[in-house]
């Protein structure tokens, strides 16, 4: 792609080059894979297209022509259906977001933040004008990975619904698309969906995309180009471009424990807090500093303290012990029992929310 293309595209912007290509007239596809004769096949043609598509789609191309883009904006016509049926609203208390089914029996998808704690009553809008009950389950807040269930009865194959992507099948400068209720749910308007690509990968933590969000779209899809579940909306960034998904492997992963409705971690600036640090070199979790006026100092603990068990689990290293409390969150307790000399020692510490 030249440098004169690439710069017209970061003034333009997508959309306004998609909207061209929409109003343009028709022509011969001029992309060079796609310069064939014109007695090409219609076979060869087809799976020329697809392969153009293919590489484009999965950032290893940036589109080339004007033609290009009516294959980007034909490909996200035949895919806008289906995607805006699986997509819903969420209602949660006064809460408003968004969610998306992935099986017939109704799992949804959503934002821990969405979710709020695990047993909640929710309702689900759905494109077609249908206002499902259901509950919150799960939650794995460090991510803000939120599992729900529609538990109203349905006929079977009356739900429509999207496949997971598999987590090897995401990749940096993909194209996506991202689906939600910006400003919240509106029975006059079908979900919204904005067209970008994958910027920045973790895949054990967030996917960073120039898919713009707002309010209402927490707990939205974020798609492939084929259609399938990649992560879900969860916030938004420092400028329009930089928009953060939970990617698709956190649910993955962790969705025996979802199911069982269970909640761990902590969102994103409430880090749980106690107040010591382990000494390294050593298989016992040994507390080398205790910080002034922190949780563990006002119960008394000391340096030189070795941490037998939290909440009866028994601990064997220091790290095991920070993992422990990395999935609590502020104003939770913990009951430590505390080997010190000779002695066996309780405590119980209440989590503060870690400051800077």
């Amino acid at each position: 792609m030249t440098t004169g293309w690439r710069n017209w595209t970061r003034k333009l912007g997508l959309g306004t080059l998609l909207a061209a290509a929409i109003a343009a007239p028709l022509a011969p596809w001029s992309s060079p894979i796609l310069a064939a004769d014109a007695n090409m096949p219609v076979a060869a043609a087809a799976d020329a297209v697809k392969e153009r598509l293919s590489r484009i789609f999965s950032g290893r191309e940036s589109p080339a022509s004007v033609d290009d883009l009516r294959l980007i904006e034909q490909r996200v016509r035949e895919l806008t259906d289906k995607l805006q049926a699986c997509t819903v609203g969420v209602q949660v208390g006064h809460a408003w977001g968004s969610g998306v089914i992935v099986s017939k029996d109704g799992y949804v998808l959503t934002a821990a933040h969405v979710c709020g704690q695990p047993g909640r009553d929710a309702r689900f809008m759905l494109s077609d004008g249908r206002i499902l009950r259901g509950k919150t389950l799960g939650l794995f807040r460090t991510v803000d990975a939120g599992l729900m269930k529609i538990t109203e009865q349905i006929k079977e194959g009356e739900l429509p619904s999207a496949e997971m992507a598999q987590a090897k099948a995401i990749n940096e400068h993909q194209w996506c698309l991202a689906t939600g209720h910006p400003g919240g749910y509106q029975d006059d308007r079908k979900p919204v969906l904005r067209l970008g690509r994958v910027w920045v990968l973790d895949e054990n933590k967030a996917i960073t995309t120039d898919c713009t969000l707002v309010g209402g779209d927490s707990g939205g899809p974020l798609f492939d180009m084929d259609g399938h579940v990649i992560g879900i909306n969860s916030r938004i960034g420092p400028k329009l471009t930089s928009n953060i998904h939970v990617p698709v492997n956190a649910y993955r992963d962790n969705w025996d424990r979802m199911v069982k409705e269970e909640a761990w971690g902590h969102l994103d600036g409430h880090e749980p807090y106690i107040g010591i640090r382990g000494e390294d070199g050593v298989t016992e979790a040994k507390i080398a500093t205790v910080i002034a006026n922190s949780p563990a100092d006002k119960v008394g603990l000391k340096m030189g303290d070795i941490i037998v068990s939290i909440n009866g689990q028994q601990v064997a290293e220091f790290k095991a012990f920070r993992d422990y409390i990395q999935e609590k969150q502020p104003g939770d307790k913990v009951k430590l029992q505390v080997r010190r000399g000779e002695e066996t020692l309780d405590f119980n510490v209440v989590l503060t929310r870690r400051r800077g």
